[in-house]
């Protein structure tokens, strides 16, 4: 009686630890590659679209950074690095 007792608690305990791998490995692999972040997508048809100076991007105001100049002009640009570039040129 002593040896199937002790087969059913290893057994038991080996259940265990593979179902916690299990959970755990399937932590790592959908912790990999997360869900993709919803795109925004492209702007409705007819929204008027600005062009970073620096790099040639058009994109909608609202989704660009803006740097306002002297005498009111306003420049619009896709990312911190290129309105640094900008800057940096100016």
């Amino acid at each position: 009686m002593g040896f199937l007792l002790r087969y059913v608690l290893i057994l038991l305990l080996g259940m265990l630890v593979l179902r916690a791998l299990g959970k755990v490995l399937t932590g790592l692999i959908s912790g990999a590659s997360p869900e993709p972040r919803p795109r925004s997508g492209p702007p409705e048809r007819g929204v008027q679209m600005v062009r970073d100076p620096v790099c040639g991007t058009f994109l909608p105001p609202e989704a660009a950074l803006s740097l306002a100049e002297r005498g009111g002009a306003v420049r619009y640009f896709c990312s911190e690095k290129c309105r640094d570039a900008y800057r940096a040129r100016a």
